[in-house]
């Protein structure tokens, strides 16, 4: 595999295990009625590398179909 593609496909990794741990960890209700969530901060950091892992396929996408282009012309 080449390096780019899995420099891409790191972040998609990281998100998943992100959200897969803040899962895990679960939440629960106090008896307040106030939610306990001790992983709340793996639920953006996740969604936040799945997007990034989409935008770096697209570039990696992008840049792969302009070098075959340029290769063929």
């Amino acid at each position: 595999m080449k390096k780019k593609y899995l420099i891409a496909s790191a972040p998609l990794l990281l998100g998943i295990i992100s959200l897969m741990i803040s899962r895990m960890v679960g939440s629960s209700v106090g008896a307040d009625g106030m939610l306990y969530e001790p992983a709340f901060f793996l639920i953006p950091l996740g969604f936040l590398f799945l997007f990034s892992s989409i935008i770096a396929w697209l570039f990696v996408g992008l840049g792969s179909v302009l070098h075959n282009r340029n290769k063929i012309s």
